[in-house]
């Protein structure tokens, strides 16, 4: 190479000298990111498998009492609210 002619400049994040780098830095990552992904899927669907289902009688069963203990715990609610404000008024008038 003469003195008159440039030597070509090196794009940052494409050396292959292993220098951090945007892009080669997300391409190193990328695979052992989707590893990892594809592991934490595959034991997620094995621990689903495991759980025992109620079957339909029980989750009608189950939802029943949670509605029903709910309504209860609403009027509960409710009328304690509407006892202490009359006696909130009756104190305070």
């Amino acid at each position: 190479m003469t003195d008159t002619q440039a030597a070509p400049a090196s794009r940052p994040g494409r050396s292959g000298d292993g220098s951090p780098g945007g892009v080669s830095l997300l391409w190193r990552w990328l695979p052992m990111l989707l590893t990892a992904f594809r592991r934490r899927l595959r034991e997620t669907v094995a621990e689903m498998r495991k759980v025992l289902w109620p079957s339909r009688k029980e989750m009608i069963t189950y939802t029943t009492v949670v509605v029903i203990f709910v309504v209860i715990m609403v009027a509960v609610v409710s009328g304690l609210d509407l006892g202490f404000a009359k006696i909130v008024l009756a104190v305070f008038g």
